[in-house]
């Protein structure tokens, strides 16, 4: 996530610790869904039928060879400002990263030359991911065939640190290629180059942290099994399912659970295989989990002639402060949108890009300490 103070400690700003906090319940719920919706059918005959409907329901999304959906909060920036009203002033959410999150929707669409179910890596053509915020997109990456393309709102990210980044044209002409980056135009960058450069950002922090590079840890087809097994337990034992009509041939299926228990419960099936899987903030403990909330939340799967439309999971109970408020996050699938290569991308090389930041930014005229003084006045 992008930093959000301009003081000389702000990789440990108490803003990144809300938007950290608020950013892994999110992921928490958000896998916690996901799950729910995979292993489904399970448990009791109401159960089993509500879960059939949502396991025909996924089926279909993975007999296509594309997908969109979309990801966002439903709420509003006072909302999300009343989380943390017992904080320090000097603590709380800023207004302008309240009004982020309260309009910020990711699109995520991906095409693969298989169904979704049968794909892997290789047979992936096209994909696309998109931030967009209350004023407009923030930041865009788009993989089509052999060929990347990105582009950014470099002056709004700037603003949200609060360290405002120069215009393309104040730059010297070393900038090069990075001025386009700064316009916010769009870039086109070999994908082969961009995964090298990745690898070699992996081995380099393996190197700091002394460790030897190795390849990304993958489950084989007999640890998915037993993973899968084991949380169909979980979800059988602690997940309630309803199904009810809606309006316009709409049917909701409700799958409600305690939070914390369930959450506790997954986790304790996936940590035997944590080894296993692409490192990351690693899981939580024991001790991590025991503050959160274990008040009933409910996931909503809208489905329409048996197709899923968009999942809600009201967030609401989690926390006192929203109760009685919209809090949920919600994903929708989207029809006919496509990936597809922007037009008017210029093409450049990684290495002229990297020249052009340094040689442009941090080596001219606005040298990384003046951008410094420039942000703390």
């Amino acid at each position: 996530m992008i930093g959000l103070r301009s003081d000389q400690h702000l990789g440990r700003s108490s803003e990144e610790t809300d938007i950290s906090a608020i950013r892994n319940t999110l992921a928490a719920t958000a896998v916690a869904t996901v799950v729910l919706a995979g292993t489904a059918a399970c448990g009791t005959v109401e159960n089993l039928t509500a879960g059939q409907k949502l396991d025909r329901a996924f089926d279909a999304l993975g007999e296509q060879h594309s997908l969109t959906f979309e990801l966002d909060l439903d709420t509003d920036a006072a909302t999300l400002q009343a989380l943390d009203t017992e904080a320090q002033p000097e603590d709380r959410m800023p207004d302008e990263i309240a009004e982020l999150f309260s309009g910020a929707r990711v699109s995520v669409s991906v095409e693969s030359k298989k169904p979704l179910n049968d794909s892997g890596d290789k047979d992936f053509s096209a994909m696309a991911v998109k931030l967009s915020g209350p004023k407009g997109d923030l930041f865009e990456y788009r993989l089509i065939g052999d060929d990347a393309y990105v582009r950014a709102d470099v002056a709004a990210f700037g603003q949200l640190a609060g360290s405002p980044m120069p215009s393309a044209d104040e730059l010297p002409p070393e900038a090069g290629a990075f001025k386009k980056v700064l316009a916010g135009k769009w870039i086109k960058l070999s994908a082969k180059d961009l995964r090298k450069t990745s690898e070699q950002m992996a081995r380099d922090q393996a190197a700091e942290n002394g460790k030897k590079p190795s390849p990304a840890p993958t489950l084989d087809a007999q640890a998915q099994k037993k993973l899968m097994n084991g949380l169909r337990g979980v979800i059988a034992k602690e997940v309630r399912f309803k199904t009810a009509d809606g309006a316009d041939g709409t049917e909701h299926v409700k799958a409600t659970a305690p939070f914390r228990t369930l959450l506790a419960g997954l986790i304790d099936e996936i940590r035997p295989l944590a080894g296993q899987l692409p490192e990351g903030g690693g899981l939580p403990t024991a001790d991590d989990l025991k503050d959160a909330p274990n008040k009933k939340v409910t996931a909503d799967f809208t489905l329409k002639n048996g197709a899923l439309s968009d999942v809600s999971v009201d967030l609401a109970p989690l926390a006192e402060k929203a109760k009685g408020k919209k809090f949920a996050l919600v994903l929708r699938t989207v029809k006919g949108a496509r990936p597809t290569a922007p037009a008017g991308a210029t093409e450049v090389r990684m290495d002229e890009l990297m020249e052009g930041f340094f040689g442009g930014l941090m080596g001219g005229s606005f040298a990384a300490d003046e951008l410094s003084d420039e942000a703390a006045g």
